[in-house]
């Protein structure tokens, strides 16, 4: 796996992008889940690397209704991952210690694994319901997913609610992804349960400054619900 580094801008206050630089690995984890995203959505892009792969995305985002693409994006999810392996999980390590442990290797794997996705990121501790503190989280510093498609909606639809919804689901372990989204960082907490819809303040949030169709439509409004993303 490739290391990246934080780095400062000449300007003062201004923080640069992660100098995260995949390696090999990163380099066939991209492609395999390229091809799995492909299969689902039925289209490829002409595109090579992580551009083609939110192109994919973006035909993925037109798919259907936010729970259709949410349903893909969990099939995505399950392809990745070797046949009743998941089921395996859920049954033999995420009844250990009430799932702590099931937590802690799930935030390590996410961590190790995912830089290629999502840039640099690490393990860290964070509270969990029962008052204790843990290593079930990972801090993603800046998230390229977040940032290459320069959409709310695409997260929250793509990638925060299907991941969480598959870690419930298929792991038995619930997951809380909570993204910034105004320095595009985002931390996931393990063993954490995320809020119903109605009080998730993330499906509340505008469009990102560096959306295309952003300044156009708060030129049209100014009325807070024309600024809310209308893909989240």
């Amino acid at each position: 796996m490739g290391k990246g580094l934080r780095g400062v801008d000449k300007k003062a206050g201004e923080v640069s992008k992660p100098n995260y630089q995949p390696g090999p690995i990163d380099d066939l984890l991209l492609k395999f889940f390229r091809r799995k995203m492909a299969e689902e959505v039925g289209w490829d892009s002409q595109k090579p690397g992580y551009d083609g792969l939110m192109e994919a995305v973006n035909q993925l985002m037109m798919k259907g209704s936010k729970q259709e693409i949410e349903q893909t994006a969990v099939r995505v999810l399950r392809s990745l991952f070797p046949p009743s392996l998941p089921e395996l999980f859920q049954l033999i390590i995420t009844p250990i210690g009430g799932g702590k442990p099931a937590a802690m290797m799930l935030a390590r794997a996410t961590a190790l694994l995912c830089q290629w996705l999502m840039g640099r990121c690490t393990v860290n501790s964070v509270d969990l319901p029962d008052g204790s503190s843990s290593t079930t989280g990972v801090f993603v510093e800046r998230c390229k997913y977040l940032e290459e498609s320069k959409c709310v909606g695409v997260c929250i639809n793509t990638c925060k609610l299907p991941t969480q919804t598959f870690f419930r689901n298929y792991m038995g372990v619930p997951l809380l992804m909570e993204p910034n989204f105004q320095d595009y960082s985002c931390q996931f907490k393990f063993g954490v349960a995320p809020p119903e819809p109605a009080e998730d303040k993330t499906l509340l949030e505008p469009c990102l400054e560096i959306c295309p169709n952003a300044t156009r439509r708060r030129e049209l409004s100014t009325r807070a619900s024309a600024m809310q993303c209308p893909k989240a």
